[in-house]
Formats: structure tokens, sequence, C-alpha cells
């Protein structure tokens, strides 16, 4: 029988270190639970040993029916969002903000954002052609030729010496620099 196989491995994990038996259960009653832990060990044991089989088989089907492990994670994404979308909270939440969009405070709200948005949009443009009007009047200033003659000045003395020239600087309207 069972206990004969099994009667070394009795012995030990049924009574507990030092060979003292937990309070309140018999000899017999831990060999029945070692008898009966010993058994259920086995069936735990051949219940992985089928479940490794099983899964390899439904590996195998899965490969033959060219199902890839990246069409497996696409289908269960879908399957999940497909559950989101009929998740009483989304579809609460969706209601919500049609009913809000439909709303005049959001109307209102949305016409006003929109003329600010083209106001700013004009005012800004308005204040680029100031700017760029400005910049073409201060390059046509007087003060501003001045400064760009003494630039093209000292342009032409610096170059002039890198290239073995001489000092002389191109005529000009203004005194030198």
């Amino acid at each position: 029988m069972e206990s004969s196989e099994h009667g070394s491995s009795m012995s030990s994990p049924g009574v507990a270190i030092g060979g003292t038996l937990p309070p309140g259960i018999t000899e017999e009653e831990a060999e029945e639970m070692q008898v009966e832990l010993i058994k259920v060990e086995d069936e735990i044991q051949t219940l992985r040993q089928v479940l490794v089989a099983k899964e390899r088989h439904a590996a195998e089907l899965k490969r033959r029916l060219g199902i890839s492990p990246l069409s497996e994670i696409k289908q269960n994404l879908t399957k999940g969002w497909h559950e989101v979308q009929c998740s009483n909270a989304y579809l609460t939440a969706s209601s919500t903000l049609e009913d809000i969009g439909r709303s005049d405070a959001y109307k209102r709200t949305q016409e006003t954002l929109s003329q600010a948005g083209q106001m700013t949009s004009a005012a800004l443009s308005s204040m680029g052609s100031v700017i760029r009007n400005r910049f073409g009047e201060m390059r046509n200033s007087p003060s501003f030729k001045s400064f760009e003659d003494k630039v093209d000045n000292m342009k032409y003395k610096v170059m002039g010496r890198s290239n073995g020239e001489s000092d002389h600087s191109p005529p000009s309207n203004n005194a030198p620099f």
C-alpha cells in the first residue's frame, strides 16, 4: 500500500522538529494527514505535468493555425477596448461630455475663445506690420546710413590689410571712423 511506499517520508514531514506532534493531533491523525498530503502533492505534480503538456499542445495548434503572439496581443487589446467602451463608466463619461458639448455655456465659451483668438491674431499681425515699418524707417534714417557706412569702411580696412592691400579705404561721404 502507499504507506509502505512512502513510509520513510511520512515520519519526518508529519512530525515537528524534535519528534513531537503539534498539540491536539494524535499520531494516527498525523499519519493520515501525512498520507493525504503525499497524495495531494502527487496530484499537484500530475496536474502540473498535464498543464505543461496542454500548453505545448495549444502552442502547437496556434502555430499551425498561424496565430502569433503579436496577433494574440492585438486581439486581447481589441477585446479589452471593446469592454471599456461598453463599461458603465465609459458610457456615463461619454454621455456627460456630449451633454457638455451641447450646453449653452460651452457654446458661449467656445465662441468667446474663438473671437479672442481672432483678435489676438489680428493684433499680432498689426504689431508685426508696425515693427516692420519702423525697421524700414530706421534703416533709411541718416543715423543708420552713417553707421552702415562706418561698418563698411571698417570692413574694407580689415579685409584690405588681410589681402596685402594698402590701408586705403573707399571714398566715403562721412568722416572716417
